[in-house]
């Protein structure tokens, strides 16, 4: 409360952001305003707050804000810091993925269709955003089976001399070897886009006028193929449980509660179709909030790294709809329009939403208390006082001690918690030995963790450790924390059983005989669930750390050569070792490369060598 009355006198009646920060520094709470000085005002009359708000201002040490020219320009800042910072006591929109989107490349002679993921580039359209990469996947099918474009990349493209199998089963044009002209495969692209922005009908109409048209003039295999086309767009348009007639681009959200918890159900429509659905779990320390006040957070939260579509269609009206609809507009650079109709089709597609929305939360739920059950029977059988929230899996991956990773897997009451693993890129150990690879990662690991919480006060500490190995692993992990000073936390290694078998795994904890479990034991089951995922992850860590090392060129090192030159050099010379061994001259030559570059990679590879000038240079 003191922090909070310093800092009153020095609050603008302007509107803005402001943050309640921790003893560490953690934001609690991240909140907008149209006067700061009036909001955070609020917070010393402490009879008017609830339970939540009243923890909250007692654990705060220090007060943040930032002002903003309008309170819609405060809403979109504090989306983006609650989705950053991800403050204990906002509701949350706790989803890492990036959104996959479909780009046509337009900088290429015979455009390519694929899958995107991450920052945008020049010299390419996007089209989405899609719900998930197998909705992206599905649509990448259907255009090319209608569209015949290509999908391999340019490399592949250009070294092609006969057509690929996607030409024999008529999903592709075969640009590549020229199957059809330049003019032709335009055409097609152009079709394509006008497609993914909503003119199916046009399009079908025109095939079908085509297909009359070579059938007139007795071209029957051309007609056949026309004909294939319109059946797989006449598909496409058909596979789309939810359809929204005279709706090009619009985002259908509902919501559902049960619990104390929330589902937000989101179908993502362009140009006309369904690009898919994802469901979104909010955690939020309040029990009571209301649908509309969730409604209203987790829309800010959406759409503050997602373009906003011209229409949203809501289940529930959040209380500042407006301001939101303001804010949203701020940031397409458009009209934004929140709706929540009341009867027709789009009624009938936000009910769909929220029967969708109800049935995710209900299994979220239901796998919540048998997860409960499970723990339960983890912390009987290893000792536990209580059942854990928060269980660590560590595994090593190598092979004879090349390329080593260990990695950490975090499961607690509602499974799998991907967003806090951690890979380990193993850098003292030396050889094949896994001992020392587990003593390098718990060292890593549990000493930044004092180093950053001396006191363990967070929820980042471990409840249960469990160590993919043996007696041996258990030792080395014991071993450390023992250096540390942390043996309160319970260390389990789960080594498998005779040749192997699973279900015949022993567990291994300090002072007590190895156990096994009964081979049907669901306890049992959920344990060597846990450590298969770690060793999953373990296996993709290395794969992936072993074919960056195998991809790496010599030419990675050079200076100053990026991408494009170093395709240039890799077309013109053939490999890294011709580029290598290529002298000054060979260099220059090269197309796309000059005199200042080429001397760089020269003297890149050749330090300190002399190079005789050429005639007429003196």
């Amino acid at each position: 409360m003191a922090v909070i009355e310093a800092a009153l006198p020095t609050l603008p009646l302007a509107p803005g952001v402001y943050r309640m920060l921790d003893a560490k520094g953690d934001a609690l709470y991240v909140g907008k305003a149209h006067s700061l000085r009036k909001r955070v005002t609020s917070y010393t009359q402490v009879s008017r707050l609830s339970e939540r708000l009243r923890r909250m201002v007692f654990e705060t040490r220090s007060l943040e804000i930032v002002t903003t020219a309008s309170e819609a320009e405060a809403l979109l800042l504090e989306a983006n810091f609650i989705k950053r910072l991800r403050p204990r006591f906002n509701i949350v929109l706790r989803d890492d993925k990036s959104y996959p989107w479909l780009l046509i490349t337009d900088d290429h002679p015979y455009p390519q269709i694929a899958k995107h993921r991450g920052e945008r580039r020049k010299g390419a359209s996007y089209y989405g955003p899609f719900a998930s990469a197998w909705s992206v996947n599905q649509t990448i099918t259907a255009l090319q089976r209608v569209f015949l474009l290509r999908s391999c990349r340019d490399t592949v493209f250009d070294s092609r001399t006969r057509p690929c199998l996607l030409f024999q089963i008529k999903r592709c044009s075969a640009p590549c070897v020229d199957r059809i002209s330049k003019d032709d495969y335009a055409a097609l692209v152009r079709e394509a886009k006008e497609f993914l922005s909503g003119g199916t009908p046009s399009i079908q109409k025109r095939l079908a006028a085509e297909m009359e048209h070579a059938a007139a003039h007795l071209e029957f295999e051309r007609a056949a193929a026309l004909r294939d086309r319109i059946r797989g767009l006449t598909h496409v348009q058909g596979t789309d449980r939810v359809n929204l007639d005279g709706v090009g681009d619009a985002d259908v959200v509902a919501l559902h509660q049960a619990a104390g918890q929330s589902c937000v159900q989101v179908f993502f429509f362009r140009g006309g179709r369904n690009n898919g659905n994802r469901p979104y779990f909010l955690n939020h320390a309040k029990q009571d909030q209301t649908a509309e006040e969730v409604m209203g957070t987790f829309l800010t939260q959406l759409y503050d790294d997602l373009p906003p579509p011209p229409l949203v269609l809501l289940s529930h009206t959040p209380p500042e709809a407006a301001l939101i609809a303001e804010a949203l507009t701020i940031k397409a650079g458009r009209r934004v329009e929140l709706h929540r109709p009341q009867r027709g089709e789009k009624k009938e597609a936000i009910d769909h939403a929220a029967t969708n929305a109800r049935e995710a939360l209900e299994r979220r739920l239901a796998e919540g208390t048998a997860q409960a059950q499970l723990l339960d029977g983890v912390a009987t059988l290893f000792g536990l006082s209580t059942p854990p929230e928060r269980i660590e899996i560590y595994d090593n991956s190598h092979i004879q001690g090349a390329n080593p990773y260990g990695v950490m897997v975090v499961a607690g009451p509602m499974g799998f918690m991907k967003q806090a693993y951690r890979k380990f890129s193993i850098k003292t150990a030396a050889g094949n030995d896994d001992f020392a690879m587990m003593r390098e990662v718990f060292d890593r690991r549990f000493g930044r963790a004092l180093r950053e919480d001396p006191s363990r006060e967070s929820d980042a500490w471990p409840d249960l450790v469990l160590i993919d190995g043996g007696a041996g692993q258990l030792s080395a992990a014991q071993a450390v924390m023992a250096e540390l000073g942390v043996e309160d936390i319970p260390l389990v290694a789960v080594a498998k059983g005779p040749d192997r078998d699973a279900g015949r795994e022993w567990f291994h904890m300090a002072g007590r005989e190895p156990i096994q479990l009964p081979p049907r034991d669901p306890v049992l089951y959920y344990l060597q669930r846990l450590r298969d995922e770690a060793h999953r992850f373990a296996i993709s860590t290395h794969r992936a750390g072993r074919s960056k090392t195998l991809t790496k060129s010599e030419l990675d090192d050079v200076p100053g050569v990026g991408t494009a030159i170093k395709r240039r050099l890799l077309n013109h010379f053939g490999s890294a070792r011709g580029v290598r061994q290529a002298g000054l001259a060979d260099l220059e030559a090269c197309p796309g490369i000059g005199p200042a570059a080429a001397r760089r990679i020269h003297d890149h590879f050749h330090p300190g060598a002399t190079v005789a000038p050429r005639a007429g240079t003196g």
